[in-house]
């Protein structure tokens, strides 16, 4: 998208806004897809939680993807986009029996990540298909944040407690269909995702009815310029050949699966606000802009940087800002970022704004959550209006209130 078509999204749909571009995530789709294309079962199942909107899920699925899907509400958002139950699998974390039992119900691939729900699940439906998601104890990301596979995690069964896995299982009689991990976000260190890949397919061999094991994601994409990036097109060639060796040695072929979501759609999405106020203080230039932590909080959750841009001035002298926002908060977006020179009315845009942006989104201060566009066959299209005072105000209840009077306070005392 040019800057020109960006700038006409922000002035016919208003700011802020979230910007999409489908030809991205296509790119994306068919760039890990090729990776591992001399593996003969590739399941590519899009983490809903990224970027949740029903337009998004339909184009997943016209590219091929499945969904990885963590509540029931994603899972009936995947079925509502058409997806079948059989190209959903369902890997929550501390939900109760009856939400998994209701997943189940639906016909998904049900994946438990601990140990009182796996026996309790496999001692009521011993012959529904269960996923089991393992914690290999590999820290794969940088930051606790976002890696979830360390000793620590709240997430997967420790591989320490595999024999209490092979009791139940062999108590229960119930179906083992497939052994998945996620290490967590943003993994840089081939060598140590495939390390933990090795205890998973020490695991798998536990199990003799498995059709496929998940590998989970967590790709690390370019925040900023001159980032480093998961190389997807070596790590594909490294894990394909140990792959494939693994499934002669299983004497079965298995379908290898991965759950990207920031690597699909991350680099894919803008964020466009528009520039309210320049203040200058007595050591800081302020850009104020029309949106706050309520529309993007990643920066101040996990201190990531978006690089930003000044797209009404694109070749102006840069300058340094503080860029906030609107919230009666401390909603710093950048601190002293070079910035080609802003003035008041600007449209910048946050880049790599697709995943886990407009998902997190809230109506904190009241606000209004923005709109979303797709751009798609070289035009803008709608895909989520912005929000109104009546949505606002859509699930509350007014009702009738009687403080009591001094007199009668006095009464009740007595």
């Amino acid at each position: 998208m040019q800057n020109s078509e960006l700038l006409k999204i922000a002035k016919d749909f208003g700011s802020p806004i979230y910007v999409y571009d489908a030809d991205k995530i296509a790119f994306q789709y068919k760039r890990l897809t090729s990776a591992f294309k001399k593996v003969k079962q590739v399941k590519l199942n899009y983490a809903v939680k990224a970027l949740s909107n029903i337009s998004i899920l339909k184009l997943m699925k016209s590219l091929g993807a499945g969904l990885d899907t963590v509540s029931i509400q994603e899972v009936k958002l995947g079925l509502t986009a058409g997806f079948t139950p059989d190209q959903i699998i369902f890997t929550p974390n501390g939900v109760s029996l009856e939400e998994i039992e209701t997943a189940a119900k639906l016909g998904v691939q049900i994946n438990i990540d601990n140990l009182s729900i796996l026996e309790q699940f496999g001692t009521k439906h011993p012959k529904t298909p269960v996923c089991i998601r393992i914690n290999p104890h590999v820290m794969a990301g940088g930051n606790t944040n976002i890696s979830v596979g360390h000793i620590d995690s709240k997430f997967g069964i420790s591989i320490h407690q595999i024999p209490h896995i092979l009791r139940i299982v062999e108590n229960t009689e119930m179906h083992i269909n497939g052994i998945h991990m996620h290490t967590g976000s943003d993994i840089l260190d081939i060598d140590v995702f495939l390390y933990a890949s090795e205890i998973l397919f020490e695991t798998a061999k536990h199990f003799k009815t498995l059709d496929f094991i998940d590998f989970g994601s967590g790709f690390k994409v370019p925040y900023k310029e001159g980032d480093i990036e998961t190389n997807i097109e070596e790590f594909g060639e490294k894990l394909t050949k140990r792959f494939n060796d693994f499934c002669v040695e299983y004497g079965k072929e298995l379908t290898l699966g991965f759950e990207p979501g920031k690597f699909l759609v991350s680099e894919a999405g803008l964020f466009l606000a528009k520039v309210n106020v320049v203040k200058q203080t007595t050591s800081t230039v302020f850009a104020q802009i029309d949106s706050g932590f309520n529309h993007l909080i990643r920066p101040m959750l996990y201190g990531s940087q978006h690089e930003i841009e000044n797209i009404s001035n694109p070749k102006g002298r840069e300058r340094f800002y503080s860029v906030v926002g609107y919230i009666c908060e401390t909603d710093t977006f950048a601190n002293n970022r070079r910035i080609a020179e802003i003035n008041e009315g600007d449209i910048i845009a946050f880049k790599n704004a697709g995943a886990y942006c407009y998902s997190m989104a809230s109506n904190y201060n009241s606000r209004y959550r923005p709109a979303e566009v797709l751009w798609l066959n070289n035009k803008a299209h709608l895909i989520r209006k912005r929000e109104t005072f009546d949505d606002i105000l859509k699930n509350q209840i007014e009702i009738e209130i009687s403080i009591p009077s001094k007199k009668n306070e006095n009464a009740l005392v007595k």
